[in-house]
């Protein structure tokens, strides 16, 4: 009884704060205000606490732009604890947009949808990429293409970074700002995952969304490590493979580093 009433509380609560930020938001987005930048970290905190996700930050964010962040996938909470960490915009494939409720939450912080199958598309898709990032907005690209079960890094897409590359020629210094992120989720009420309570806190995509997430709803207090690396300078004529090697090389570091240490940090 008090898990579902738990669960009320927080389904209640998150509606409430989105219908007061929503008029906001949708003016932000209706004239390309600043704003709509901002709102959704608040959101994302708010979401965060009342479902007991407890973000622990490692490394800090790079302040230069333009700045794509690449980072590990693990589940859809990695929008909400990226999101509570940083004013950011996520690329996500095209059917996203479609799903219930995450699509339309999506569609307000301005996801940029990909539609990969769709080739006459992908160059207005990589340009809005580019415009956006040199336009001082921090874009967030997951390169594995899907998500983990957590405990490792799957292979890198390297084609993916085609919208840092397409980006450089409009930068004012013919640079991008490529930074490796990690996410790893380590606890629950306080306890160590270890490899098999892991996908607790994942979500591979052949696992229906809708018992999962009630699952997550009534589980709570999960601990998650947020570790930016160092940052990568990608410039006009830099090879992607090898931009690609380097990030995935950092990712994977920081990963195990997090999963197997003790250390935690709360920022």
């Amino acid at each position: 009884m008090i898990t579902w009433l738990r669960i009320g509380f927080i389904v209640f609560t998150l509606v409430a704060v989105t219908l007061i930020l929503l008029p906001f938001q949708l003016v932000g987005l209706a004239f390309d205000l600043k704003i709509r930048r901002h709102i959704p970290r608040y959101w994302h905190r708010t979401a965060c606490w009342l479902m007991g996700i407890r973000v622990h930050v490692h490394g800090k964010l790079d302040r230069r732009r333009p700045l794509m962040l690449a980072s590990n996938h693990v589940s859809w909470k990695d929008i909400m604890v990226l999101g509570a960490v940083a004013d950011v915009a996520y690329i996500a494939k095209a059917e996203v947009a479609n799903w219930p409720i995450f699509g339309i939450l999506a569609k307000l912080q301005k996801t940029i949808f990909v539609a990969r199958e769709q080739k006459r598309r992908t160059g207005d898709q990589v340009n809005e990429i580019a415009e956006r990032m040199t336009g001082g907005e921090i874009v967030v690209l997951f390169p594995e293409g899907t998500t983990s079960d957590g405990n490792r890094i799957l292979d890198v897409k390297s084609s993916l970074f085609g919208a840092a590359a397409a980006a450089v020629p409009h930068t004012p210094d013919g640079v991008v700002h490529v930074q490796p992120v990690a996410i790893a989720y380590t606890r629950v009420h306080g306890m160590s995952m270890g490899h098999y309570h892991r996908p607790i806190a994942a979500w591979p995509g052949d696992i229906p969304l809708g018992p999962h997430l009630l699952g997550v709803l009534k589980e709570g207090a999960l601990d998650v490590i947020v570790s930016f690396g160092q940052t990568v300078e990608f410039r006009a004529g830099d090879n992607r493979k090898i931009l690609s090697q380097n990030v995935t090389g950092q990712m994977r570091q920081m990963l195990v580093k997090h999963l197997r240490g003790r250390d935690y940090e709360e920022v």
